[in-house]
C-alpha cells in the first residue's frame, strides 16, 4: 500500500510540472517547437561612432515601415520585432553584432550596416549561418560580389559605386562641360576609394583631365597642407567622395583658401552634419549623386515626405528613405516566402522584382544589386536643390 501512495504521489507531482512548463510567467501559452512568437529582425547598425548619423537616420525609416506592418496585423499573422545593436561605426564590432543577431537572437534577417566596409565585414557570417544581410546604403561594388563570385547572402536595395561614379562622372563632363579635375580621396575606406576609381574611368572615355590627385585619412582635421598643394593648379572642379565630417572640413577649409570651384559629391553628402560643419555659407557651387530628393514630385515620395514630416517634425533625408523601402521591400519578402526560415527568404527577396519604393522602382539582378535611377542634388547656401535624375 506504501508503495501505490508514493506512486500516486509521484503521479500527481508529473502532472503538476508538466501543467506548469507549458504555461509561462505571464500565463501565455509556448509557442510550438521551432516557432516563434515574433518575426524577429535584426538591425546591425552604425548608432554612434564616426559615421552614427547615417546609422540613425537608416532607422528612423526602418521603423516607420515595420510600424506600419505591424499597425496592419503584421505578416503571417506575427508581429515583427525589431532587435537593433550598435555596431559603433567599427567594422570589427560589426561582425560581432552579426555573430550576436544571428546566434543569440536568432533573427531571420539582419538590415544593415550603413557602410560599405561594415558590410563586407558581416559576410562570413551571413554565410555560415544562412543569415541574408541586406544593405540600404553600403554602396561599394564588392559588397555584394568579390573576383566574380556571388555572396549569397549579401544584398543592397542601393544602387553601387560604379553607377554612382559613372552619374557624377557624366554630370561633370556632359551636363556641366568641364574638363580638368583634382581628385580627394578617402584612402581609408572602400567606398571613397571605389568612386574615385570609377570617376576617372569617366574621365578617360570622356577625354577630361585629372590635374592632381591626393588622398587623406578619416578623422584628419587639418587638410591645409593638401589645399594648399592644389590651390594654384589648373582645374575647374575637385571631385571629394567622401562621408559628411571629412567633406564638410574640406570644403569649408576650401573655400576659405578662396578655392571656389565646383565641389563634386557622393551620397556621403546626404546629411545636416554636412551642414553643421561646412557652414550653409560655404556649401554653394557643391553637387552630389544621390538616392532620392524630397523636392521629387512623384506621388510616392510626396506620401512618404507628408508621412515622415508629420511624425517627425522634420524633411526626410535620403538614409530615412532608403531605410523605410529597404525594410518595405524585405518585409514584402517574409510575407510572400514560402516558410519563415532565412534561407526561403534569402531566395524569395533574391526574386525582388519591380518593388515600387521612395527612393525608386527597382528589381534585384543576378549580383543581388537593385536596378534603379539616381538623383543629382546641387547645395545652394546649404539648402538641397534637386537637379536632374539619371536612369540606368
Amino acid at each position: 500500500m506504501k508503495a501505490k501512495k508514493l506512486f500516486a504521489v509521484l503521479v500527481v507531482v508529473a502532472l503538476v510540472m508538466t501543467a506548469f512548463a507549458g504555461c509561462g510567467g505571464s500565463g501565455g501559452t509556448k509557442a510550438p517547437e521551432g516557432e516563434a512568437d515574433t518575426i524577429k529582425i535584426g538591425a546591425n547598425y552604425e548608432l554612434s561612432g564616426a559615421v552614427g548619423q547615417y546609422g540613425l537616420m537608416s532607422m528612423e525609416g526602418i521603423k516607420l515601415a515595420i510600424d506600419e506592418v505591424n499597425a496592419a496585423g503584421g505578416i503571417k499573422g506575427k508581429q515583427v520585432e525589431l532587435i537593433s545593436v550598435d555596431n559603433k561605426s567599427d567594422n570589427n564590432e560589426s561582425k560581432t553584432v552579426a555573430t550576436r543577431l544571428a546566434t543569440q537572437e536568432k533573427v531571420l534577417v539582419i538590415l544593415g550596416p550603413a557602410t560599405s566596409g561594415a558590410v563586407k565585414a558581416t559576410t562570413t557570417v551571413s554565410e555560415q549561418y544562412k543569415v541574408p544581410v541586406i544593405t540600404s546604403s553600403g554602396t561599394a561594388d564588392d559588397v555584394t560580389v568579390v573576383n566574380g563570385k556571388v555572396n549569397a547572402y549579401i544584398f543592397r536595395t542601393c544602387f553601387n559605386d560604379s553607377f554612382q561614379g559613372t552619374v557624377m562622372g557624366n554630370f561633370a563632363t556632359k551636363d556641366m562641360g568641364l574638363k580638368n579635375f583634382v581628385i580627394l580621396s578617402d584612402n581609408s575606406n572602400d567606398y571613397s576609394m571605389g568612386l574615385a576609381a570609377t570617376f576617372k574611368e569617366v574621365l578617360a572615355k570622356e577625354g577630361a583631365t585629372v590635374v592632381a590627385e591626393e588622398n587623406f585619412t578619416a578623422g584628419d582635421k587639418d587638410f591645409s597642407p593638401i589645399l594648399t598643394k592644389i590651390k594654384d593648379k589648373q582645374f575647374e572642379a575637385i571631385y571629394l567622395p567622401a562621408y559628411y565630417e571629412e567633406a564638410g572640413l574640406i570644403i569649408k577649409q576650401a573655400r576659405a583658401m578662396g578655392i571656389n570651384v565646383p565641389i563634386l559629391g557622393a551620397d556621403g553628402y546626404d546629411d545636416s552634419k554636412l551642414n553643421a560643419i561646412a557652414g550653409d555659407e560655404n556649401l554653394n557651387n557643391v553637387f552630389f549623386s544621390g538616392h532620392y530628393s524630397s523636392d521629387d514630385t512623384t506621388p510616392i515620395v510626396v506620401d512618404f515626405v507628408k508621412m515622415y514630416t508629420e511624425k517627425k517634425g522634420a524633411t526626410p533625408n535620403a538614409f530615412n528613405a532608403l531605410g523605410y523601402d529597404m525594410a518595405k521591400s524585405v518585409l514584402a519578402a517574409i510575407e510572400n516566402s514560402e516558410t519563415l526560415s532565412s534561407e526561403d527568404i534569402a531566395k524569395t527577396f533574391a526574386a525582388t522584382t519591380n518593388f515600387e519604393g521612395v527612393t525608386g522602382t527597382f528589381t534585384l539582378d543576378a549580383n543581388h544589386n537593385p536596378v534603379k535611377s539616381a538623383v543629382v542634388i546641387e547645395l545652394k547656401n546649404g539648402v538641397q536643390t534637386f537637379k536632374t535624375r539619371v536612369n540606368p
